[in-house]
């Protein structure tokens, strides 16, 4: 599939992955000692929701804007909606702006993107905060370069655009040569629901080969079509252990918040505890 952002920013792959993003980093502050967060995928760091892209599929509107107009949205929400700013439905926040929003002044963060004018953009928006260091560079090389990072603590959102058929390939082999290298991290892992099979073979894959302490979470906003992207899904290595409870409650209320068609629902599952 391609999956240029801009035309998907703020839908229900992003809601769902931000604000898991923003509960793994509000975690990560309960402790005083800092940490590292490394985005491989990072995009331009926010999106223009009325730009010619997000207008032309609107997306946005079965997304960030459906969560917004809830009168009582899901308390775990709270994290991300407080990093949205001010016009989220204007400006979309990627998970850089998110990271950044919420982590401390002690924390440092690294940004990857390889699309040249996109890594442009990512390098003007955070060039005045001075605990970002954005790259201009492949993200699964960074895995090797920047892993561990000297804090010995850290998250890694891994989040491709699958563009490239090999790319679940890639997940697997990039995942499994990170975790040999920083064990203890915590790995945010995107991927796309399309045809169920694919998808599930992957985590079969996981399940079977894969890092320890693998929490798999899936969104779908109905049932599958595999001519279009119907449901998301994260891995989550090493998450918080207050993350799968409060996920499995969080995605139920996304699923029927955010259904698009008969077949919503949500999925949790360890797959290896």
């Amino acid at each position: 599939m391609n999956y240029r952002h801009a035309y998907h920013a703020g839908n229900f792959a992003d809601v769902m992955k931000h604000s898991i993003l923003a509960l793994v980093v509000e975690h990560m502050k309960l402790k005083d000692k800092p940490f590292f967060l490394l985005d491989t995928h990072a995009g331009t760091g926010e999106t223009d929701l009325s730009g010619v892209e997000a207008q032309k599929t609107g997306e946005f509107r079965n997304g960030i804007a459906r969560v917004l107009a809830e009168e009582d949205p899901h308390p775990a929400l709270a994290p991300w909606i407080a990093a949205l700013g001010d016009e989220p439905l204007m400006q979309y926040p990627g998970s850089p702006l998110i990271a950044a929003r919420l982590m401390r002044e002690t924390d440092r963060l690294a940004f990857c993107e390889l699309h040249p004018d996109d890594a442009a953009a990512l390098k003007q928006n955070f060039a005045r905060d001075a605990r970002v260091k954005t790259h201009a560079m492949d993200g699964y090389a960074a895995l090797k370069s920047m892993l561990p990072p000297k804090e010995r603590r850290g998250v890694v959102l891994i989040d491709p655009p699958f563009e490239s058929r090999d790319e679940f390939a890639r997940l697997f082999d990039a995942l499994t040569d990170a975790t040999a290298r920083f064990a203890t991290g915590t790995y945010i892992m995107w991927y796309p629901v399309k045809d169920p099979s694919v998808s599930g073979a992957f985590l079969e894959r996981l399940a079977e080969d894969g890092p320890p302490k693998s929490l798999c979470l899936e969104l779908h906003v109905m049932a599958a079509d595999p001519a279009r992207m119907t449901g998301c899904g994260l891995v989550v290595v090493n998450p918080p252990w207050t993350l799968a409870g409060t996920a499995r409650d969080l995605l139920d209320w996304l699923a029927r918040t955010l259904a698009q068609a008969p077949g919503a629902r949500a999925r949790e599952e360890w797959l290896r505890p």
